[in-house]
Order: structure tokens, then C-alpha cells, then sequence
């Protein structure tokens, strides 16, 4: 494996320090409030279904890296769906049926936030319609419409699907359950963000010392980023440093930081990991992002394939993991700041680190995580 780690080309493009990082626990906890966090998991946690994920040590990856811990919070076991995505969609259905009855749910997905959606709906018996973009694999919207949702293929991006769900929603009356705040739209994401904090939750059960030093937030919108952050701020007394890793192609978290204020991205070149190709950062996550986040990179899709298959082949950790191609860019991420020495120590990453890093996806996408594990087999 050493010779992957120093051959592979662990590039991080791009890599800022927030300079307005301010940790306030009561300005995110009313960002993201508690009350909603509270009834999230009062309820997510009487599902039929439900058991916390496993939280695995890399230790085989750490032997190279020499830091005292990585963690992977392994979300390929949650529920049917394997992503923690199926942790908000499903919550918000539940909880606004609940209030409102019978209504048709809506919304724009690269996958897995659909699935959620979809699968929520299904729970209740109720509509729901689902919006995609050209590059939303077909096996994806398989996965949807196997859960009795109506798919509908838009032409463009993942911001094209979302206007032409806000679109056909207003003129159908139907509910839209997005991942994704804007103006006059802010408290259903919030909802599916306090899903997600269960995560924490259950970290924090899991293991007693929870002193982690670095903690490693994908980000597409910023909803599960800025929701781990809270979920820090309600549950652990130890407050790591934050590092928010993007795609090189869709790094609006990492330009809104860069220019202080929400910052949109024009995506010109798709990225490999679907689910992260957003040219926007939600409004809601970013007034949690925007101080509470200490640093935040881009990778590029070069190694996805690599780590897909050193994790499926246990070269990483004592046991095979099965990570679809958004799961990976936290171990990518840590790889390259391991090769930047510099990193390391503005970082302050070293043998008394305590790593945590989130695998949000598993086998979500068959075809893709097969040609994944393929190529990625032919480097290692």
C-alpha cells in the first residue's frame, strides 16, 4: 500500500484557511435548533429498521500515515438505502405528513436524497416525484422508481432538475422535500439536516472518548457538513477542527469561503461523485459553514477508483468496506495533506491526531461502483 500512497497522484487542487472561523455553539444550535435535532432522532430512532452504523478504524491505512486514529463512519449499512441521505428525505416526509395528510412529494436528487424521499413516501403510501438530471445514472432512477416514485430526466445539470422541480411543483401544488434552502425556503431543509445529526449521536455512543482532533465533511449543498457540525455542537464537549473536502469541478463551499459570502459555481466538467456536483451551497448550511468550518480543499476524481478498491479489498482497514465514489474523498483528502508536509503542520495533523472521516455512501449505484472497483483494481 506505501507504494500507492507515494506513486498515486493524491493532488489537492485547491486548499484555503477560513479566516472568520468563530465556533459559536448557541448562533448554530439557532441556526439549526435543537428542538428540531430532538424530535429527529426521538423518531428516526423508533423506526422499525433502524440500528446505528458502524464506526470502523482505517488501522491499516494509519500504520502509513502514523496519526493515532481514523475512523469511518460506515453508512453502507443504513437501512435499505445505504447512505445517510436516508436519514433527512424520509424524516421531513414523515414528520409534514403527519400535518398536512395526503400530499405528493417532490423533489431534484443526484440519487440518494431521492431514494430517501421516495422510500419515505412509500413508508405512507403517498405520491412522490422525483427530478433528474442527463447525468443521473440509470440505475439510480431504477432504484427510485422500484420505490414506486414517478422519475422524471431533465435535460442539464442538477440545477436544471431543481428549477424544473420548484417549477412543476408550484403549478401542481405538490411538496417539495429539497436538500437545498433559498429564500422563503428554509425549514424543511433544516428538518432533513436534523436527520442527519443522528450520525453524531451515535458516534458519540459509540465511543465514550470522543476527544477527535480532525473531522473530515464531505460537501455537495453543505447540508450534511453543516449538520455534522451541529451535531458536534448539541453532543460532544471536544470540538475538533473541520475540514470541508469538494470536488475540484463544484467547490462553491470552498469559493463562498474564499469570498466571504455564498458564492455560486458554474459546473462546467462533471464530476465522478454525483452527489456532490452542486453549483450551490444551501442557504441554511452556509450560515453554519460560513464560521464554524476551519478549513476546506478539493480533490480530483483521479484516485475515487483507488480507495473504492483498497477499501473493498482490505487494504485500508481489518475488514472489506463496500464505499460508493461519494464516500471517499475524506480519505483522499487525508492522503494528500499527508504528501503536503506543509498541510500537516498548519493543520496540526500529527501522532496525537484522532481522525474522523464519514463514508456517506455505500453500494447506492451497482454499475458505477463495479466499473469503480475494475479500474481501481488495475492501480493497486
Amino acid at each position: 500500500m506505501k507504494s500507492i500512497i507515494e506513486n498515486a497522484n493524491w493532488s489537492i487542487p485547491s486548499f484555503i484557511e477560513n479566516k472568520n472561523y468563530k465556533f459559536d455553539k448557541e448562533k448554530i444550535l439557532t441556526s439549526l435548533p435543537e428542538k428540531f435535532i430532538d424530535e429527529a432522532i426521538q423518531s428516526i430512532s423508533k423506526w422499525e429498521s433502524y440500528v446505528p452504523t458502524p464506526l470502523r478504524k482505517l488501522n491499516k491505512l494509519n500504520r502509513e500515515l502514523g496519526f493515532k486514529e481514523i475512523y469511518y463512519k460506515d453508512e453502507d449499512k443504513r437501512f435499505d438505502l445505504k447512505s445517510f441521505k436516508a436519514l433527512g428525505g424520509a424524516f421531513a416526509v414523515n414528520k409534514i405528513a403527519n400535518e398536512k395528510g395526503n400530499v405528493t412529494f417532490a423533489t431534484a436528487t443526484a440519487g440518494n436524497h431521492g431514494r430517501s424521499v421516495a422510500w419515505g413516501a412509500q413508508r405512507l403510501g403517498l405520491k412522490c416525484k422525483i427530478f433528474i438530471s442527463e447525468f443521473v445514472s440509470e440505475s439510480r432512477a431504477k432504484a427510485m422508481k422500484d420505490l414506486n416514485a414517478d422519475v422524471i430526466r431533465v435535460k442539464g445539470n442538477y440545477d436544471a432538475s431543481l428549477q424544473e422541480c420548484i417549477k412543476q411543483s408550484e403549478q401542481n401544488n405538490w411538496e417539495i422535500v429539497q436538500d437545498v434552502s433559498w429564500e422563503g425556503y428554509k425549514e424543511i431543509p433544516k428538518l432533513i439536516m436534523a436527520g442527519y445529526t443522528i450520525m453524531i449521536k451515535e458516534i458519540i455512543d459509540q465511543i465514550k472518548d470522543n476527544s477527535f482532533t480532525h473531522v473530515f465533511l464531505q460537501a455537495g449543498v453543505g447540508g450534511m457538513a453543516a449538520a455534522m457540525i451541529a451535531g458536534f455542537a448539541k453532543f460532544s464537549n471536544s470540538i475538533p477542527k473541520f475540514i470541508i473536502v469538494e470536488p475540484q469541478n463544484a467547490n462553491c463551499v470552498f469559493e463562498s469561503i474564499a469570498n466571504n459570502k455564498a458564492t455560486t459555481v458554474n459546473i462546467v466538467n462533471e464530476t465522478i461523485m454525483g452527489g456532490m456536483s452542486c453549483g450551490d451551497v444551501s442557504t441554511v448550511a452556509w450560515e453554519i459553514l460560513k464560521n464554524a468550518t476551519n478549513y476546506s480543499l478539493t480533490i480530483t476524481d483521479d484516485e475515487i477508483s483507488t480507495v473504492v478498491a483498497m477499501l473493498a479489498e482490505i487494504k485500508l482497514s481489518e475488514e472489506k468496506i463496500i464505499a460508493g465514489e461519494c464516500a471517499v474523498p475524506g480519505i483522499i483528502a487525508l492522503i494528500g495533506l499527508y504528501k503536503k508536509k506543509e498541510y500537516l503542520s498548519k493543520l496540526d495533523l500529527n501522532s496525537n491526531s484522532k481522525i474522523l472521516l464519514f463514508g456517506c455512501e455505500g453500494l447506492t449505484d451497482t454499475a458505477m461502483y463495479e466499473k469503480l472497483l475494475k479500474d481501481g483494481l488495475k492501480k493497486i
